[in-house]
């Protein structure tokens, strides 16, 4: 059964700095392409950053001066480093595994930034 957990979510002031993990299992990890999403209420759910199998990242134009994706393929997780939050970047925030035609959620953590 593929499981994959996000952690690290949480409440934190404007300005300050949260890093979400997600662990995966049951899946062969290194060749899972993975992705961070976010989803703000009454907004879509959108791509955040990927990284690939090997380590190659690419971060969304609008956080890519804040935030940060990066793996550990030995211990199964992809961090999202996230600095200078703002009230704009408050959502729930998912990992997701792409597996060649197939695909895997996390159950998503919220992330919410206010004074």
């Amino acid at each position: 059964q593929v499981q994959l957990v996000e952690s690290g979510g949480g409440l934190v002031q404007p300005g300050g700095s949260l890093r979400l993990s997600c662990a995966a299992s049951g899946i062969i990890f290194s060749n899972c392409i993975m992705g961070w999403y976010r989803q703000a209420p009454g907004n879509q759910r959108a791509l955040v950053a990927t990284i690939s199998s090997i380590g190659s990242a690419n971060v969304a134009e609008a956080v890519k001066d804040r935030f940060t994706i990066s793996r550990d393929n030995a211990k199964n997780t992809v961090d999202l480093q996230m600095t200078s939050l703002q009230p704009e970047d408050t959502a729930v925030y998912y990992c997701r595994c792409w597996l060649g035609a197939r695909n895997y959620w996390g159950q998503g953590t919220q992330v919410t930034v206010s004074s």
